[in-house]
């Protein structure tokens, strides 16, 4: 699937359509689904759920399951969730791409002392440290494997600092992105330094460098 058009209320409208819930198949080591699911959006994917600004979506994996950002509003992360049949406590990672409140804004809702959180080592001390009284505090700087087969870019950016998450599969590397506020051609470009990058889900920023996104088979546009 790819949606590479500059309109991107249009094409979020056809993503919430198209995809209530998908996967990231040939995860790495066994080459089973990994299940995806967008939980916070400001389109609702699916009947029932709430809309608001930002973005937070699941990862299943081999391990549990991975919140990758939380949205603004931590009521309505659990409304949604609970829709989806999810418990905060079912979550065993958080994954906090950057710090604008748009973003981490539902992470008091969902962290729990279990929750291995991974945040760029840019945070505030003051909001690491907050962090760390609620849940299992890890900073990310540079590249790194969090988990087998899945990846930080590491921080990335000059004026907003960021990272993305990467997914190894059998068909290519995937990105998840926040808001891409380095540029989406940043984080592709970090991606492919583990191999053929298959496509990038999440925000882009405005990102319109279309042509940037030749020959992927998954691109798809968040607000």
């Amino acid at each position: 699937i790819l949606y590479s058009s500059t309109d991107t209320a249009a094409t979020a409208a056809k993503i919430s359509a198209a995809l209530p819930g998908g996967d990231i198949s040939g995860a790495r080591p066994t080459g089973t689904k990994m299940p995806f699911r967008i939980l916070f959006d400001s389109h609702a994917v699916s009947a029932g759920l709430s809309t608001g600004w930002g973005f937070s979506c699941l990862i299943e994996h081999q391990k549990g399951r991975m919140l990758f950002d939380t949205g603004w509003d931590g009521g309505m992360l659990l409304h949604n969730m609970e829709m989806a049949d999810i418990s905060r406590e079912s979550i065993d990672t958080i994954f906090l791409s950057h710090d604008h409140w748009d973003h981490i804004g539902g992470l008091t809702h969902v962290i729990h002392p279990k929750a291995d959180v991974y945040v760029p080592g840019s945070f505030s001390r003051r909001l690491k440290k907050e962090i760390s009284l609620r849940s299992v505090l890890h900073e990310m700087n540079g590249p790194q494997e969090i988990m087998d087969g899945i990846y930080t870019t590491g921080v990335l950016g000059n004026a907003v600092k960021e990272q993305a998450l990467l997914i190894e599969t059998k068909r290519g590397v995937v990105a998840i992105t926040g808001c891409a506020h380095p540029g989406l051609d940043v984080i592709l470009n970090k991606a492919r330094e583990l191999g053929k990058v298959q496509g990038a889900v999440g925000g882009f920023h405005d990102f319109k460098k279309i042509e940037k996104l030749d020959g992927l088979s998954l691109s798809l546009i968040h607000i």
